[in-house]
C-alpha cells in the first residue's frame, strides 16, 4: 500500500548564479570540454551545474544540486518572524504549551499580540493580518522558522 510521505527536515540552499563569488564558495571548476562547463564535488561525484540551479548543503557539509524547477516544486523558505514571537513559540514549546494555547491571545505577551493582529500608526485591529499571521505562526511552530533580522 502507498502511504504519502513529506520531508521533515531543513536544507540551506543557493541559487547559482555563475559568479565568482559562488564559484570559489563552492569550490567549483570551469572547463569548457564539458556539456555543463561549470561541475562542482557532491554527494554523487563531480557533477554539472548550471547557472538557476539549487546548491544544497547538507548537515555534514555535503552538497547535492537541485534543478530550478524541482527545488520550488519541493521547498518552501522558512517563516520570518520577529524575536519575539520566536521567544515565545521557544518558551511554549520548552512549557509544554500546546500550539492552541500558545495561540490563545489571553495568553500571548502584548508585542506578540500587537505584531499579529494590529495596522502600524493606527493601531486598529486587522483581521486578514491577523488571520496571515496565526498561520505564519502555526508553521513556524511545525517547520521552525527564521527570525527578522534587527531593523
Amino acid at each position: 500500500m502507498i502511504k504519502i510521505y513529506r520531508k521533515t527536515a531543513t536544507i540551506k540552499a543557493e541559487q547559482f548564479d555563475g559568479s565568482d563569488e559562488m564559484i570559489n564558495k563552492y569550490h567549483i571548476e570551469y572547463d569548457e570540454a564539458y556539456t555543463v562547463p561549470f561541475r562542482i564535488e557532491a554527494i554523487e561525484g563531480w557533477i554539472g551545474v548550471e547557472g538557476g540551479d539549487w546548491i544544497a548543503t547538507g548537515v555534514h557539509g555535503e552538497h547535492w544540486i537541485i534543478a530550478d524547477v524541482v527545488f520550488k516544486q519541493t521547498y518552501a523558505e522558512l517563516p520570518v518572524i520577529p524575536k519575539e514571537v520566536a521567544d515565545w513559540i521557544e518558551k511554549c514549546k520548552h512549557d509544554g504549551t500546546s500550539v492552541g494555547d500558545m495561540l490563545c491571545s489571553e495568553r500571548r505577551p502584548e508585542k506578540m499580540r500587537d505584531w499579529m493582529a494590529l495596522t502600524p500608526g493606527t493601531y486598529e485591529f486587522n483581521q486578514r493580518k491577523y488571520k496571515k499571521h496565526q498561520e505564519l505562526i502555526a508553521r513556524a511552530w511545525l517547520d521552525g522558522f527564521q527570525m527578522e533580522e534587527d531593523k
